[in-house]
């Protein structure tokens, strides 16, 4: 039986440059790529002037990571935004209060605990203004290229923190903390400047949302809940986002405290940085290569072999290697990510159209929620078994998660379903 117009839809496999053509998602994908930017100089140089006014590592910490858990509040309190608010109003905001927020670190001399109560405060509204950006993509770009549009982002979004990061110590060895936090505000001026120039003004009917007020059916906050409860009732919506959270937060735990790893083996001054660098490299690399070369239902088939690869390599520092075989378990680690790319048309498909921005934004929030909660609890684990021993328990919990998948993700999803949140249990 020759295959069908539907059929063949999901078996086309889009290229970077189809994807890279399309105007809306090229001027998102850009000015994306400058902000991570950005958020990488912002982050570590706030985390440095803490630790130049204090002298506490601990508050250094905190100060690195204070952005993160808010966000999850965010999503549950204002996440419904997302859908209700014309998107380019939301995106050039979003933009342009994170560029006030580096610019009033820079300028006025707060309290530490003000100061992080401020990035604090504004990360609450970061789900709002992402997943309308998401939302915006996910509209603008179908079947394939959809998918290669999200490898797209998290290539350039682990190239962009690595030039944030030493964009930022440049500009702190150079300028100092404060004018250093001034160039993020900049980057951050120039985004939201592209986008109010750049991008047409939408309303939210017309790319597939909800229009009306923010209050009309009982407020934001509650309509925010309320959309939340749903999405996570549903439960293929519930399975496919646990699925993307739980490998990429236990392979950041063990990242986490690679650092320590290195300090206990006593490896070389330095080493430790190449360390790290080994799972964004491995990372770039399999987006590559699975988004590139391989057909949307084969991507698909290999989610579960994927997450089982992100984890297997992490196992082998139970036996505590040296240098050069860390950066090959930690390299092949990295090239599992990939399996989030066999996600992502499925998780599209369950998704109710109204609702597609606060998916978005829960979606992003809970990941970056548990990517900072890994960690610590990896430290804690580390300091009873050995840190050689915590990062082999993470790999063990991924293997243990790529199992639990494939007790319920079908090898390779048939034609895309009309757009709902799949029955709940």
């Amino acid at each position: 039986m020759p295959p069908t117009a539907e059929t063949a839809q999901v078996s086309h496999r889009a290229t970077y440059r189809e994807v890279l053509a399309e105007p809306r998602f090229r001027l998102l994908f850009s000015t994306r790529a400058v902000a991570v930017t950005a958020d990488a100089l912002r982050i570590t140089t706030f985390s440095v002037l803490v630790f130049s006014s204090t002298g506490s590592a601990l508050l250094s910490a905190v100060a690195f990571g204070i952005g993160f858990i808010p966000q999850l509040f965010g999503s549950l309190l204002l996440g419904s935004l997302a859908d209700r608010l014309p998107p380019r109003a939301l995106i050039t905001d979003g933009y342009a209060l994170t560029c006030a927020t580096a610019l009033l670190l820079a300028l006025v001399r707060m309290p530490v605990v003000a100061s992080l109560g401020v990035v604090a405060l504004v990360s609450l509204a970061t789900p709002v203004f992402h997943g309308a950006s998401s939302r915006l993509v996910a509209q603008s770009l179908e079947g394939d290229a959809y998918v290669l549009g999200r490898s797209l982002n998290n290539i350039a979004g682990a190239g962009a923190q690595l030039i944030g990061l030493a964009l930022g110590g440049a500009a702190v060895a150079a300028l100092g903390p404060r004018r250093a936090l001034a160039v993020s505000a900049v980057l951050y001026l120039g985004c939201a400047l592209a986008i109010r120039v750049r991008l047409p003004r939408l309303q939210p009917g017309e790319f597939g949302g909800t229009p009306g007020s923010t209050g009309g059916d009982g407020g934001a906050v509650r309509a925010s809940l309320r959309g939340a409860g749903l999405l996570l009732r549903g439960r293929t919506v519930r399975r496919l986002m646990l699925a993307q959270w739980l490998p990429v937060a236990l392979v950041a735990g063990a990242e986490g405290i690679i650092v320590a790893y290195a300090g206990e083996r006593r490896f070389a001054p330095g080493w430790y940085a190449v360390l790290m660098g080994c799972l964004p490299v491995g990372m770039l690399v399999g987006d590559l290569l699975v988004g590139r070369l391989l057909r949307p239902p084969t991507r698909e088939r290999l989610v579960v072999p994927l997450v089982a690869l992100a984890g297997l390599p992490l196992i082998g520092f139970a036996a505590e290697p040296g240098v050069g075989v860390s950066s090959c378990l930690l390299l092949l680690s990295g090239l599992g990510y990939a399996y989030g790319l066999g996600l992502q048309r499925p998780f599209l498909d369950a998704l109710p159209q109204d609702g597609q921005g606060q998916a978005f934004g829960l979606l992003g929030s809970g990941s970056m929620t548990l990517q900072g909660v890994g960690p610590v609890c990896l430290g804690a684990v580390a300091a009873v078994v050995g840190t050689g021993g915590a990062i082999a328990l993470a790999g063990g919990a991924a293997v243990l998660t790529a199992g639990w998948i494939l007790t319920w993700h079908p090898p390779a999803s048939p034609a895309p379903a009309a757009n709902r949140v799949a029955s709940s249990e």
